[in-house]
């Protein structure tokens, strides 16, 4: 198949081009280069069946596809917040030109939404049919309420012009070209232990959070995509989602850091500051549509995809 990924040349979206090529698709790699990085992709661009298209999906783009994995979007906030407004647009006008071009070639959409829609949640583990609990006015809403925004669009253009669509909700990921200034916890963490910095804590650590490894959420967004292809035995019941997509295994932040200083052999003092402005108390997905939909779960541990994330790091910090 022909398979654009918005937002391509990001952290998620490079392993995305990069699994869907070794399954020997034509690739178009749409990215703006905000949060994006050529290096995340320079090793796929000798490869012909890979496009690389230098584009903001703020403005609209004609191509001819057959699947569209709609990515592009600053997902952490040190990124989002810097220019609110252009990462609202990015969610809504953004989607609305994909979903306007999946609508004219009779494309397949699939919208990377987030864990972030539930906002600070009063319930835990967070399943798929829980509104959230969102701050439509705070620092984060632009993020927060965009994705909301992307998720009721592609509903309406399924249910008013027969798009079809798939949703998927991403919690926190984890791995290999995760940005060094991405500002979230496992590279906030893992850069600050390898260089010898304190390791910040933002509050007293009593928050947790859900760790996916990227090759994981790689599987599920493709099997989300595919799953009318699939052998799982409802699968003419033209599921659009919304689907939780992480890990549901839960950890205090306070216990993660301890784990990335034993792992890094770090010699690294945990400070406490401040909790930012509507930072969620919990964040754990529960995976139980995943499983029955997809025939999905997470198969790499924490330890396992943390040495490799913290290689990664460490060839990206030496001089």
């Amino acid at each position: 198949m022909r398979i654009l990924v918005t937002g391509g040349a990001g952290f998620i979206g490079s392993h995305l081009c990069e699994r869907l090529l070794n399954d020997s698709h034509d690739i178009l790699c749409l990215d703006n280069f905000f949060t994006g990085s050529k290096d995340n992709i320079i090793h796929l661009m000798d490869n012909h069946r890979f496009e690389l298209i230098r584009h903001d999906i703020t403005q609209p783009i004609l191509l001819e596809v057959d699947q569209i994995y709609n990515l592009a979007c600053p997902a952490s906030p040190v990124h989002y917040q810097y220019n609110p407004v252009k990462t609202t647009k990015t969610s809504v006008m953004g989607t609305i030109n994909m979903l306007g071009l999946a609508k004219r070639v009779r494309a397949r959409i699939l919208q990377a939404s987030t864990s972030e829609i539930y906002g600070d949640p009063k319930v835990s583990p967070q399943k798929e049919d829980y509104w959230g609990n969102v701050n439509c006015i705070g620092l984060r809403s632009c993020y927060d309420e965009g994705k909301r925004v992307a998720e009721t669009l592609m509903m309406d253009y399924h249910r008013q012009n027969k798009v079809d669509i798939r949703i998927i909700r991403i919690f926190n990921t984890y791995g290999p070209r995760m940005a060094l200034n991405d500002g979230r916890v496992v590279s906030n963490f893992i850069v600050q232990a390898l260089k010898g910095e304190d390791i910040t804590v933002y509050g007293d650590g009593a928050q947790t959070r859900s760790f996916c490894y990227v090759s994981d959420l790689v599987d599920g967004m493709i099997r989300m995509m595919n799953r009318d292809d699939s052998p799982i035995k409802d699968f003419g019941d033209k599921f659009t989602g919304p689907v939780n997509l992480g890990n549901p295994d839960e950890y205090k932040i306070l216990d993660f850091a301890t784990k990335i200083k034993e792992l890094t052999g770090a010699k690294s003092k945990i400070v406490f500051k401040p909790l930012p402005p509507d930072d969620p108390m919990q964040r754990r997905p529960d995976i139980t549509l995943a499983r029955q939909k997809l025939g999905w779960e997470p198969k790499v541990s924490l330890g396992d995809g943390l040495d490799k994330t913290i290689e990664y790091f460490k060839n990206k910090l030496k001089p």
